[in-house]
């Protein structure tokens, strides 16, 4: 490998929180244009100095390695040269601290390849969306939105994410203001451990689905023949609002079979 693969520059970084931030890069060349909800990989040397929180890892790599990881991409599909990732730090590991101890105009590592086949150009027209998400497997449904809403306004759009804290909520603002701005898409955030200042939703996604949320709220109804669900984050909400969704006779999409149950492997 070449001593420095580097063919990108960081141009924005928005830290939320110690630990959660929106890294924005430029790639010194333009991509082909993409589907909404795919991803990438990224990745920086290990010569590169890690985040001061951080936890320094056991194993340690030769600096001239480059070290990878695939993100799904936050930004619009039509942006081919500037990128949007949202990323979590794991304090021990070994490409995340690195990325969080970037500023702007530092240089760093994109592929040249966007692969996935989670994007909603399998959901037959007419037939609503409900994006669910944890954590940052909240990314691909941005891009969805970004991508896709004003030309999606013949069907109802739904995202739930579930966080912990308000704080953990990066793209809260945005996602109010189409709310807003749209009348047929609805964003329901529900925190775990949020204080008494919080007047939203509280608890787990799938007691929300049990509830009656889209329903009550949006005029959504749980239908495999009316309504695709898409699932990315935590894997034990993953197979918990599977489960869920199994009962009202939701298959997963694959390959080889369609279905209205489109699931991101985190």
């Amino acid at each position: 490998m070449e001593p420095n693969p580097y063919n990108s520059t960081v141009i924005g970084k928005i830290l939320i929180t110690p630990d959660l931030m929106i890294l924005r890069v430029r790639t010194d060349e333009p991509r082909k244009e993409f589907e909404a909800g795919q991803f990438t990989t990224i990745g920086v040397l290990a010569s590169e100095p890690r985040s001061q929180n951080s936890v320094m890892p056991i194993e340690q790599y030769d600096p001239n390695k480059l070290i990878t990881r695939p993100y799904s991409i936050a930004s619009a599909n039509h942006e081919t040269q500037n990128f949007e990732f949202y990323i979590s730090q794991v304090k021990s590991g070994q490409l995340t601290p690195r990325l969080f101890n970037l500023s702007q105009g530092r240089r760093m590592w994109v592929d040249t390849r966007i692969l996935g086949v989670f994007n909603i150009k399998d959901t037959p027209e007419g037939c609503n969306i409900v994006m669910v998400a944890t954590g940052t497997g909240l990314a691909p449904y941005i891009s969805f939105l970004r991508s896709h809403i004003s030309s999606h306004k013949d069907i109802k759009m739904v995202v739930i994410h579930g966080a912990a804290y308000p704080w953990d909520l990066g793209y809260l603002s945005e996602l109010q203001l189409l709310a807003s701005a749209f009348p047929n898409f609805y964003y329901f955030p529900t925190l775990l451990k949020a204080d008494n200042s919080w007047n939203g939703l509280r608890g787990y996604i799938e007691t929300h689905l049990q509830n009656r949320l889209l329903e009550e709220k949006c005029g959504v109804e749980i239908n495999p023949e009316k309504t695709h669900f898409y699932l990315c984050g935590n894997p034990k909400m993953v197979e918990s609002v599977s489960l869920f969704l199994s009962k009202y006779g939701y298959q997963p999409h694959t390959k080889k079979r369609k279905g209205s149950l489109h699931i991101e492997e985190y």
